[in-house]
């Protein structure tokens, strides 16, 4: 998968795409005719992907840049009286990853301010428009970069997020901390006998929804604790003024 930027005017939004690039699974970067690369500029955008630019292929012609490629799909956000089929990211990134796991294709990006040439655009299989804003279609070449290859990632079936290492707590763990609240919360006056039942119930459907894990339980179990510790000190401090009062 091939990423094709045309005429770069700005080194920092190469080293932007090569970022956007890198957090997506991209690394094969093709610039055609860039005004300033290598740059210092470049490098501080790309953060830690400094080695998509270091592998990037610097082209003088489009021929060039496309050599080997049997689909290319033109990146523009103007509509155009060329008669080509356009396409949004989520429709077109499919058709891209099918053909990308047998032969090379290219997502090809125009410069800044004007994007791509008519020229450009006739060397493609189909235009993708990222749909925005009417009024306002200006984006950021990076930000176009970023968008394209998020669509790609979803595409190729690396949507998947690696749910997180937890450990829920044990259906006894949960008892004891609902014993525990209880007794706390009689102790400190806050629940009473009349409305004990009803208000536990509450409670127990609030935590439910937290789907509790161990470490939590004891983070609340220690809180009940220390609640506990200071209402014991908190009487008998009651109980000692009133001594001296007698």
């Amino acid at each position: 998968m091939r990423v094709v930027l045309s005429h770069t005017t700005h080194p920092g939004n190469i080293g932007a795409a090569a970022r956007a690039m890198k957090t997506m699974g991209l690394r094969d970067l093709y610039l055609i005719n860039p005004r300033h690369f290598p740059d210092r500029q470049a490098d501080a955008m790309a953060a830690g992907a400094v080695d998509v630019l270091r592998d990037a292929v610097v082209c003088s012609s489009l021929d060039e840049a496309l050599q080997g490629v049997t689909l290319v799909a033109g990146m523009s956000a103007r509509v155009r009286d060329i008669s080509q089929e356009v396409f949004a990211p989520r429709e077109a990134m499919p058709l891209l990853v099918q053909q990308a796991m047998r032969q090379p294709v290219a997502l090809l990006f125009g410069t800044e301010m004007s994007g791509l040439t008519n020229q450009e655009l006739a060397r493609c299989h189909f235009m993708v428009r990222i749909p925005a804003n009417p009024s306002y279609t200006s984006l950021n070449l990076a930000a176009a970069v970023q968008l394209i290859s998020y669509e790609l990632r979803l595409a190729s079936g690396q949507e998947e997020c690696a749910p997180p290492e937890v450990c829920p707590a044990s259906a006894e763990q949960v008892e004891r901390f609902f014993r525990h609240m209880e007794d706390t919360l009689t102790e400190i006056g806050f629940l009473r006998e009349q409305q004990s039942t009803k208000l536990m119930q509450k409670i127990r459907r609030l935590y439910a929804r937290a789907r509790l894990e161990q470490e939590e339980i004891n983070i609340l179990r220690g809180i009940l604790t220390v609640t506990t510790d200071f209402n014991a000190r908190h009487v008998v401090v009651e109980s000692n003024e009133m001594i001296l009062k007698e």
